[in-house]
């Protein structure tokens, strides 16, 4: 049995990135919803997110740009996080061992946070809105 290598190069960020979304797109939970809001353009979603992580992890500035507001209204709450968030570390322990690829599962955990606050502030910011607008 081979150890496995830390994610040292952009080769490592696509590897990463291409079975991550892989398993995403065959998942029953969350599969469903990035096939449509992606639709066809999964190409182009997999570029932006080698340059995403090879940015925030190889610290090479390739990305640019902001990545929450597409996932502003997305009908998402945490239970789809942490099945990202499952998948995403299972990934990344199946593929890498070492610092960077702690850092990737610890950045994405964040990440995986601070978009599940935000969806659900500004759902109850609308909500409210809706409110006040029916009166």
């Amino acid at each position: 049995m081979t150890q496995n290598k830390d994610i040292t190069t952009l080769e490592d960020i696509k590897l990463l990135v291409d079975t991550f979304y892989g398993k995403v797109q065959k998942d029953d939970f969350i599969g469903p919803i990035f096939n449509e809001k992606i639709a066809n353009r999964w190409p182009d979603h997999l570029e932006k997110m080698y340059r995403f992580w090879q940015t925030i992890l190889l610290e090479q500035h390739t990305y640019s740009g902001s990545p929450f507001p597409p996932h502003k209204h997305l009908p998402i709450d945490k239970i789809h996080f942490d099945r990202w968030m499952q998948i995403f570390t299972t990934t990344v322990d199946v593929l890498f061992t070492g610092a960077i690829a702690d850092e990737a599962k610890l950045r994405a955990k964040n990440m995986a946070e601070m978009f599940n606050y935000k969806i659900n502030y500004f759902r109850d910011a609308d909500q409210k809105g809706d409110l006040l607008n029916s009166k």
